[in-house]
């Protein structure tokens, strides 16, 4: 009686453990303050309020435009860059978290909402996976899409994706009749110092 008393606190303490370790959230280490790490978290910031802001601007219905047939629908492109920051980040060295499917995200590519969504969550793992890189990994070696590269190597690759992506993005916005928003403000600016 006592050892089966003793095997039952024993494995409800462990419980009671492994269910206080889960519930601890991860400690996400503070923001670089120099360096390459600091000037790629920038970049990363600049590209994902571009995204954010545009797909935002895209009524829903327009989602699933394409240009032409075999190419990405708007929202097709969006949910290829949330992909991408997964896939990025897994590169890097931090795997995708239980529950994503980056090849199932396209399924929902028509629903505006999902995508918003899909981009500012893969968003946000992709900060959270630079973060955690130490500046004395930087020069590590990796393999890319392209071939034999190092992590810092590596950034230049994910900024030319989110380049070719977001002019992708804003040339599918200007042909269902939006304007990026940032120039839309510009524009506005402008006329109104122009007013008399």
């Amino acid at each position: 009686m006592r050892r089966s008393a003793l095997f039952c606190l024993i494995v409800l303490l462990s419980a009671s453990a492994a269910t206080l370790a889960q519930e601890k959230p991860a400690v996400t280490p503070p923001s670089p303050t120099s360096g390459a790490r600091m000037e790629f978290l920038d970049e990363v910031s600049y590209y994902e309020q571009r995204f954010l802001r545009l797909a935002d601007a895209i009524p829903a219905d327009k989602y699933v435009w394409r240009p032409g047939e075999g190419v990405r629908s708007v929202g097709e492109v969006y949910m290829h860059v949330a992909a991408g920051n997964y896939n990025f980040a897994r590169m890097l060295g931090t795997p995708v978290p239980a529950g994503v499917d980056t090849k199932a995200l396209i399924a929902s590519a028509s629903d505006k909402a999902k995508v918003v969504q899909a981009l500012k969550d893969s968003f946000t793992h992709f900060r959270a996976a630079i973060l955690n890189i130490k500046d004395s990994e930087l020069d590590k070696e990796i393999k890319t899409p392209r071939g034999q590269s190092t992590i810092r190597g590596a950034f230049f690759l994910i900024s030319g994706h989110y380049g070719e992506h977001l002019g992708q993005s804003i040339a599918y916005a200007r042909q269902v009749g939006i304007v990026p928003p940032w120039t839309e403000e510009r524009q506005r600016q402008e006329a109104e110092k122009s007013k008399p």
